[in-house]
């Protein structure tokens, strides 16, 4: 009796939380898109792709670096 007790209320708050969840739901997604499109956020989303691509090209560049100081001792030894 307790586990069937225990189904019906939890499939009951499902169903209740799932109706008043949707618009909540909602108002929170739109909320997210308002925010994601402001100037501010966008100006700072641009800024750390910019910073994220310099960083890969000091990478890149310093990996090609050691892989030819790596090749020149081999060849040297």
């Amino acid at each position: 009796m307790n586990k069937i007790l225990l189904i019906l209320v939890f499939a009951l708050g499902y169903v209740l939380g799932a109706r008043a969840g949707r618009k909540r739901y909602e108002q929170i997604r739109e909320k997210a898109q308002q925010l994601w499109q402001a100037d501010q956020v966008q100006s700072a989303v641009h800024s750390a792709g910019d910073l994220l691509e310099n960083a890969a090209e000091r990478v890149g560049e310093k990996a090609g670096d050691v892989i030819g100081k790596a090749r020149s001792k081999g060849r040297d030894a």
